[in-house]
């Protein structure tokens, strides 16, 4: 095979200076600018020097601890500014980082612990305690040892030591543990040439540190001396993104592309102060990305492509509204990395042709932690262009070198921005002990989310509810692994060759899930919530009972309803507050106790005539801004108390039907 035909003009010239390590790299900026801003979550603010302190500190601690170079030590904690900390103190005691998610099933954390040999968790104590982990744990603040040593006395990790073992969906059942090499985030990140990224730069970090996109959301600001502006809300809505990039001054984000899908929708202010969006994790759409660049003009939009073994990033794309006249590029390497469009005999394919993509360079990961076998069949050594990665993924190649994506050569699927293999979700259907067999479809909306859809055949006994199946799997599975839809098939139909027939079950008609009974009218409040939900499922829905997630709801889904009730009636609901009981009763109730603790004139017993202020229950003229009411704008909408603001601690006997008239009222005057 011809080296100069694999790379085809988009290989670097030649090899990669090997830059410094992470920790090297922020040493340096604390040495040369100590005061400059290095991380925020709102209630701790640390410099570059404050930063380095604690993280060398907290490494002298964890060497107390036991620690050596090369262990592989969990980390267990909340987003915040702690986390970064934690991150570079386990670095510098030389251990590897094994993020673990605390909002992950305990079974998953176990065997992502298991299987990566971690030797110690360390993390915030209630997580630790929540989590029952049977290994070792450690608990933040770590206390009772000497004085650590100082910086200067660490010895920097070599660029080939293992930085992250980070976790990806498997096919077999397991998810994988991909190891990434310290050589191979900084490369990427150290002065990136494809994306803006300087000292005087604050980048959002709002992604959970077991998903890389919070590789660059961290280290790519710490790498060149800017700050990271941490979004410590366990699932931020789409207000609570908007006012902490306002609040805090944010310059760059990494939004996953169904994010950006849904942000770009809503015309969200938060594109307002950004200058640089990098997107990934799915195919950008050219329609929203021109509605954002034409609203926008300034704005720097990055189409980012890259598993998770090729370390974040491996391609990457400036979109331009010429762009989007048609399907937007996923790029060329950059950083080190090679593209390769191999046929399936492993020989290049023409420009414009499609084939296989393989991914090679500088920046591969080390493999798969504990899998020998599977790190031997998806990494191979190419006798002429080295060691290569294997994607899975069909692209072409134009004549300028810009990588087009068109789809997979299996079953992978991205889900808001998460990699889902379908067979792990049916090795999980089929371990639950009411569950015979399974199979898993994909369900592709024209214009709306990638879907899963999970079929069951039952066994023998009771016909088991699919909701109670669904919440099984959920304490099994991370979110985007566990089916929008569950349906009870008698058996699953095969193809002449003997396998799952996934197209005719895909094609077969959902079951009613109405169950005969005439369904009660919804009261004017119940419809309001239902009619927000119809426009984000794109179905009809017309009973109090309904419930989001059988109807196909999912975590993105939510934020798009909060964020329309927020808009539509003035109310914030949380998302765990959504998610608690997410049917529309549920939903509307907590609408009416949110509008009656921010309108407390609407209780009649306020009053010692028992009247509401005014003629339409003193909404028009009592609002704290005026007759808009601030509903739109700050941190709670013009509701008092906050977000949350009267959806927890209110008895149920305040839901009684006394209000209901005067609260149907307020939603159909929104």
């Amino acid at each position: 095979m011809d080296a100069h035909i694999i790379g085809n003009g988009m290989d670097r010239p030649g090899p990669s200076p090997v830059p410094p390590t992470l920790p090297e790299l922020v040493l340096r900026h604390a040495r040369r600018t100590p005061g400059a801003l290095a991380v925020t979550d709102g209630d701790t603010t640390l410099t570059y020097a404050e930063l380095t302190s604690a993280a060398g500190s907290l490494a002298g601690q964890l060497r107390h601890h036991g620690v050596r170079p090369g262990d592989r030590v969990g980390l267990l904690v909340p987003r915040s500014a702690t986390t970064v900390v934690a991150q570079l103190a386990l670095w510098w005691a030389g251990a590897v980082c094994v993020p673990l998610d605390p909002a992950h099933p305990r079974p998953r954390t176990e065997a992502m612990a298991a299987d990566a040999g971690i030797s110690l968790t360390l993390g915030d104590s209630k997580l630790l305690e929540s989590a029952a982990l049977t290994g070792r744990t450690l608990a933040l603040p770590v206390t009772g040892c000497e004085a650590a040593p100082r910086t200067e006395e660490w010895a920097p990790p070599a660029p080939s030591a293992t930085a992250f073992i980070m976790f990806t969906s498997g096919s077999t059942g397991r998810p994988k543990g991909v190891a990434v090499p310290h050589g191979a985030v900084t490369e990427l990140l150290a002065d990136p040439a494809f994306v803006t990224l300087t000292a005087r730069d604050r980048v959002l970090f709002h992604s959970p540190t077991t998903f890389d996109a919070s590789t660059f959301e961290v280290w790519g600001a710490l790498a060149n001396g800017a700050a990271v502006v941490v979004c410590t809300v366990e699932k931020p809505s789409f207000e609570d993104l908007a006012r902490h990039v306002e609040r805090h001054g944010v310059t760059v984000a990494f939004l996953t592309t169904a994010l950006f899908h849904q942000l770009a929708a809503r015309r969200s202010r938060l594109f307002s102060v950004l200058r640089s969006v990098v997107v990934g994790g799915e195919a950008l759409a050219a329609r929203p990305a021109r509605e954002v660049l034409a609203a926008f003009p300034w704005l720097e939009l990055v189409n980012g492509y890259g598993p998770t073994e090729t370390t974040t990033f491996a391609t990457a794309h400036r979109v331009t509204a010429a762009d989007c006249e048609g399907q937007v590029p996923i790029g060329r390497p950059v950083a080190g990395a090679t593209a390769h469009v191999l046929d399936s005999e492993g020989a290049p394919v023409a420009d414009g042709e499609r084939g296989e993509l393989w991914i090679g360079g500088s920046r591969l990961s080390q493999g798969y932690a504990g899998c020998p076998e599977l790190t031997a069949e998806r990494f191979t050594d190419h006798p002429v262009a080295g060691r290569l990665y294997r994607t899975g993924d069909v692209v072409s190649r134009d004549p300028d070198g810009l990588l087009r994506f068109h789809g997979r050569t299996d079953d992978q699927v991205k889900i808001r921005g998460h990699r889902v293999e379908p067979g792990e979700v049916e090795h999980a259907l089929r371990s639950l002990d009411q569950v015979d067999d399974a199979a898993v479809t994909v369900d592709r909306p024209e214009g709306g989310d990638i879907r899963l859809v999970g079929h069951v055949v039952a066994a023998a006994g009771p016909v088991p509810r699919t909701t109670a199946l669904r919440e099984r799997l959920a304490a099994l599975l991370p979110a985007p692994l566990v089916p929008e839809e569950l349906r009870i098939v008698e058996r699953l139909p095969l193809t002449a060759s003997g396998k799952v027939d996934r197209r005719l079950l895909a094609a077969a008609p959902a079951p009613d899930a109405a169950d005969g009974a005439a369904a009660a009218p919804l009261t004017p409040l119940q419809e309001a919530v239902a009619q927000v939900w119809a426009r984000a499922l794109g179905c009809e829905v017309t009973r109090a009972g309904a419930d989001f997630l059988a109807l196909g709801g999912h975590s993105l889904l939510a934020l798009v309803v909060t964020d329309d009730l927020r808009e539509e009636l003035g109310v914030e609901i949380a998302l765990a507050d959504f998610f608690t009981a997410p049917t529309v009763a549920a939903h509307a109730a907590l609408v009416e106790h949110a509008l009656l603790a921010a309108h407390a004139d609407l209780r009649p017993d306020d009053r010692p005539d028992g009247r509401p202020d005014g003629p339409s229950g003193g909404l028009s003229d009592g609002r704290p801004d005026g007759p808009s009411g601030g509903l739109s704008d700050g941190p709670s909408s013009g509701l008092p108390g906050g977000p949350s603001s009267g959806l927890s601690g209110i008895p149920s006997s305040d839901l009684s039907g006394s209000f209901s008239g005067d609260l149907s009222e307020v939603a159909d005057a929104r």
